[in-house]
Parts: C-alpha cells; structure tokens; sequence
C-alpha cells in the first residue's frame, strides 16, 4: 500500500510538472516574440526575420518536417500598395521598392489522404506602421496578442499532434504580411507547398490572449461546412461561444475560404491596447490560451475520422458592410451578444471620447436611429458626415445617459 501511495504521488507530481511546462512554453512563445528585441515584427524588418528563426527553429524542436520553398522558409516580394483597393504586384522587378515577407511552413506527414491547414501570422506594426491606433510619441508595437498568442497556440498544437490524429497530415503556418492585407496566406494559396486539393480545413488563431472573465470566445467559419457547428458545440464546456457563419473577415482564414477550403478562425476580442505599444506579454491570460487550445485539439480529434469535409459557401457579412464618411472613435465589443454595441475602448481626441463617453457603455440610439446590433450601428453611422452633430443615448450600468456627438 505504501509502495502504490508512492507510485501515486510521483505520478501527480509528474502530471503537474507536465502542466506547468505546457503553462511556461507558451508564455516563453509569446514573451519573445513580443519582445522589444523585435521591434514589433514589421514585414520584412529584421525584427521579423528574428521571429522567422525563432519560428522555425521551434519547428525543428517538435519534429516537423521542412515545407517551404528554402527548408521552413517561404519568402515572397512584393511591391506595397498605394491603392487600397488595388492587387498586390508579387511581381517585382529589380530596383522597385520591394518588401519581402517570409511564411514559415512545417509539416507533420502522416501519410494521409487529406491535409488540415493550421496557421496564424506573426508580423505586426514594427514602430506603428499603417493601422496603428496609436497617436504618442514613437514606440514599439510588441504585438502581444496580435499575434504572438496565435503562433504561440499554434506551435502548443503541433506538440499535441505529434504522433495523434493520424488521418490527416497537418501543415502548420506562420504567416508574413497579414497587417499589410493577408499578403503572406494570399502567397502561399496561390503558390502551395503542399497539394491544395487534399486541404481538408483550415484553422486560423488570431488574437487567442486576451480570454475574458465571461469566456467568451468567437469563432468564425461555423457555416464553411454542414459538420463544423456540431462539433464545436459538442466539445465546448468553457466558452461562452460566439459563433459566426461567414468564412470572410479581416484574418488570415479568410485566403483559404476563397480557395472553397472549410475554416475556423478562433478569436477572444479586441481591447484597448489592440494595434497599441501596449499589447504586451504582461496583460495576457495564459491558463485561457491554453485552454483554446486543448479545446481546438479536441475538435481536431473529434473530426479526425470524418474524411475530408465538405465545403459551402456562406453568406459574405462584409459586402453588406455601410461605408463611413466618419467614426465614433470607439472599439467595439465584438464579443457582445446583447442589445445594443457595447463600446470595449475609447480612442483619444476624438467624438466619443469628447462626448464623455466611457468604455462599458452599450449605445442603444444614434441620431433617430435605435441600436440593436453591430450592423444596426453601421448602418445608423453611414448616415453621418464630417460636420454633422446628433445625439446618442448609451446604457451605462443600467442608466440611459444622453450625450452630444459632433463628428
């Protein structure tokens, strides 16, 4: 009996000293890929070459095998936009003003039919490139959650699959240039290392640090095939889910849903710090990264024995999307389920902030317009131009408290 106590005991402590290690990689992923020795990771700045090694070497640790075009690396050039709207030129000549952005691509081949795709982008806004929020004085951009969480989950995931779920291969992606349009995941479908016909699906991890003290949790995609929402609920005993249909949004998931490949993009929310110098290791919630990932394992597994999933189309949430001649200066709480836009952050210096409002408030009217969802607020905004003053009636902690919005 005392043998078998002991026994016992070494083995707890051998399960403990597991979880703990688990805890720690993850924290050590994001803590230097976040670090201000990168300089924010920019596309094609040497801080994002540092990542790119790093990346890869990690890679090598967990016994993934070399599936770029120069061993894990898949560069790509290109010329940067000056039209928004236009395409990107991959296309370059010599003496144009090129940037060249670099996929990291590891592969776990298990001799199998089908192919899942699981990524996540490592570039960020170096010193505060375009989309940053930031309006101080020059700082790094470390890029905490966006994305040094997704990689970090990724690379948790690889661990996991080694050797388990055998009927699929997985291919595994860092992706380059996603700040600057989902350049890199854009390259890699157009220019495949692996084949694209036996993709099965692909997840996506973009902004998994921040899990919030309700669980939330959205994932997008749910609707790319019949099986995806089924499975998603039956393995979920933490989130609060928020799931969305549509397989097109502003992440890298969004390439393969154009290539008609099934996708999931798991997400925990945006917050003050997003596209800030302070989105920094420090504020990230590592016991809920770790449990998205465990969750993503299970749906893995779950639909490892399914064959390859049938895609369908969805409805394109985005083309519905009002344009907007001006803004609140708000973060939305993309999260929020009730009625209403909750606001998750203010902007300095601007309508918002100047009316009084505070980060918590639900808006529930704009102008003559009632608020009940994010796109009811879109479309109550488009109808506003530079100049224009309304007013807006927020719900703040149960109170209706009117103010003036000058835009």
């Amino acid at each position: 009996m005392k043998n078998a106590f002991v026994l016992l005991f070494l083995l707890g402590l051998l399960s403990c000293k597991k979880e703990t290690t688990l805890e720690t990689t993850l924290k050590d992923d994001v803590e230097f890929l976040s670090s201000d020795d990168l300089e924010g990771r920019q596309t094609g700045s040497e801080g994002e070459q540092k990542a790119a090694t790093y990346i890869s070497k990690r890679f090598k640790e967990l016994g993934l095998e070399a599936k770029g075009t120069d061993g894990y690396y898949q560069a790509f050039s290109f010329k940067p936009k000056t039209d928004p709207h236009q395409e990107v030129n991959y296309t370059v000549k010599d003496g144009d003003s090129t940037i060249t952005g670099t996929n990291i691509v590891g592969l776990i081949n298990n001799n199998a039919e089908n192919t899942v795709i699981i990524g996540a982008h490592y570039d960020h806004l170096g010193y505060g490139a375009e989309g940053s929020l930031y309006r101080g004085e020059k700082a790094i951009h470390n890029g905490a959650d966006d994305n040094a969480s997704g990689v970090a989950v990724l690379l948790d995931l690889a661990k996991k699959l080694n050797k388990s779920n055998t009927n699929n291969n997985y291919v595994f992606i860092a992706f380059s240039g996603e700040e600057m349009g989902l350049l890199g995941s854009n390259y890699f479908v157009k220019n495949p290392t692996i084949d694209t016909k036996a993709a099965n699906y692909m997840i996506n991890m973009d902004m998994v640090g921040r899990l919030k003290a309700d669980s939330s949790l959205a994932v997008y995609g749910v609707g790319t095939s019949p099986i995806l929402k089924q499975t998603l609920n039956a393995h979920n005993t933490n989130f609060k889910l928020i799931q969305k249909e549509s397989g097109v949004g502003p992440s890298d998931h969004t390439s393969f849903y154009n290539a008609d490949i099934p996708v999931l993009h798991f997400f925990t929310g945006q917050h003050d710090d997003y596209h800030k110098p302070g989105d920094d290791s420090d504020k990230l919630n590592y016991e809920g990264m770790k449990t998205i990932s465990n969750y993503i394992y299970e749906v893995i597994s779950d639909l490892n024995d399914n064959g390859k999933l049938p895609f369908r189309k969805t409805k394109n949430e985005s083309e519905e999307t009002p344009r907007f001649k001006v803004g609140l200066g708000v973060i939305p709480d993309y999260l929020y389920d009730g009625k209403g836009m909750r606001i998750d952050g203010i902007s300095e210096d601007k309508p918002a902030q100047k009316a009084g409002l505070l980060k918590g408030d639900i808006v529930i009217k704009l102008g003559d317009s009632s608020i009940t969802d994010m796109m009811s607020y879109m479309k109550a905004l488009s109808t506003f131009e530079k100049g224009n003053t309304t007013k807006v009636v927020v719900d703040r902690n149960g109170k209706e408290v009117e103010a003036e919005i000058s835009f």
